[in-house]
């Protein structure tokens, strides 16, 4: 059984195969990831502009009035120099005229039959100069940023109507267990819903990853064999919830052998989901996870979601804060790393009731896991730690 340290090690140096990429259009391109640096096509901004509504003039012209020789509007090229004791009414983000290094903002001013006079000190030039935040050729992203709101506005700002992303790995994912069914209809005796397909899809696209349409299986070996290579011819990565622990009916790590994987790694010192199966064919990797749903989520989160963004190029770091305990946490067996559900918020780290690995409820009131080391039993009230932001 490797530690939960040592199963991070081995899936952060397995190797993977080369990512593909694709051309998508600015439009949807929104949560991807760049395959590729991307370099300023222009200057940014393009001319230098005017960052208020004023008169534009030259500075250290000290006329008592200037005479307004026209308009600038934004958009509008400008069309005549500024020479001293002349300046010109300017918009903001309107092209500076020729000769004008100044801007003066309008409330420093009063205008009256065609002059301009400043009244109020303005300090500031009030230009933003060409390329004073970007030149030509300027690194603008680099190669594994997400594709967020602020990036994509800053592409379009550049000119850039589309952007080469890596392909978004197809996910496939396969449940097993005779008792789950869909929700809808009423359970009948010994019936559990199945949450599991439903988390893993939404966690995968949280991911930049495509879910496959999820498939079910009873508990039967040769069955669930049967829908890994059906699985298989669709997907890069598949996981498996349910069918991995020492049951009777656990069949999924001896179908994932018949299937022709390579089994990395059968179980990790973790809690919850210590029967994880992390296993390997040709350029397929799969993961077998625990059925309860707390495991499920906790193990995507902490060893299958970094992988899957690495397969985009990402170089993934959780987002780990500090946290002041605001009450004790006790356990009664500390031989595996822990992960608890809890609240963060201004800095504190609350507990929440918690009754383990079918606990979802807990799970959705949770925001954040506290990490608990393996041989650590009591973490007392008052105690710094660091938290991981769900």
């Amino acid at each position: 059984m490797l530690s939960a340290e040592e199963a991070e090690a081995v899936l952060a140096a397995f190797p993977l195969p080369a990512g593909e990429s694709e051309t998508v259009p600015l439009s949807a391109a929104h949560g991807r990831f760049l395959a590729a640096d991307l370099l300023a096509p222009v200057d940014m901004p393009e001319f230098d502009k005017s960052a208020m509504d004023g008169y534009a003039c030259i500075a250290g012209d000290a006329s008592p009035a200037y005479e307004i020789t026209e308009t600038i509007a934004a958009g509008t090229p400008p069309r005549f120099t500024v020479r001293p004791g002349r300046c010109a009414r300017i918009m903001t983000g309107a092209m500076l005229p020729e000769g004008a290094d100044r801007v003066v903002k309008r409330e420093c001013t009063v205008e009256e039959n065609g002059l301009m006079r400043i009244v109020a000190e303005d300090p500031n030039p009030n230009v933003r100069r060409r390329g004073e935040d970007l030149r030509v050729g300027d690194r603008v992203l680099s190669r594994g940023d997400r594709l967020q709101a602020a990036q994509v506005a800053l592409l379009a700002s550049l000119g850039i109507a589309e952007a080469v992303v890596a392909r978004s790995p197809r996910v496939g994912i396969l449940t097993t267990g005779s008792e789950l069914v869909p929700p809808g209809p009423p359970l009948r005796p010994g019936q559990v819903y199945d949450s599991n397909s439903f988390s893993l899809a939404a966690q995968i696209r949280e991911s930049g990853a495509e879910p496959l349409v999820a498939v079910h299986v009873a508990d039967d070996r040769e069955a669930t064999v049967r829908a890994i290579a059906s699985q298989l011819e669709s997907c890069d990565v598949l996981i498996l919830s349910g069918g991995v622990s020492a049951g009777d009916f656990d069949y999924v790590p001896a179908a994932m052998r018949q299937a022709g994987f390579t089994l990395h790694m059968e179980k990790i010192a973790v809690q919850p989901g210590m029967p994880t199966v992390f296993a390997s064919r040709a350029d397929k990797i799969a993961f077998g996870l625990p059925g309860n749903p707390v495991s499920t989520f906790v193990i995507f989160e902490v060893f299958i979601k970094p992988l899957l963004l690495r397969l985009q190029g990402h170089a993934y770091r959780p987002p780990i804060v500090p946290a002041i305990m605001a009450g004790a946490f006790r356990r009664s067996r500390a031989a595996r790393s822990a992960f608890v559900p809890i609240r963060y918020e201004e800095g504190r780290a609350t507990l929440i009731p918690y009754h383990g690995s079918a606990h979802l409820h807990a799970l959705g009131r949770a925001n954040a896991l506290l990490r608990v080391a393996a041989g650590e039993q009591t973490i007392p009230a008052g105690r710094t730690v660091d938290v991981r932001l769900l």
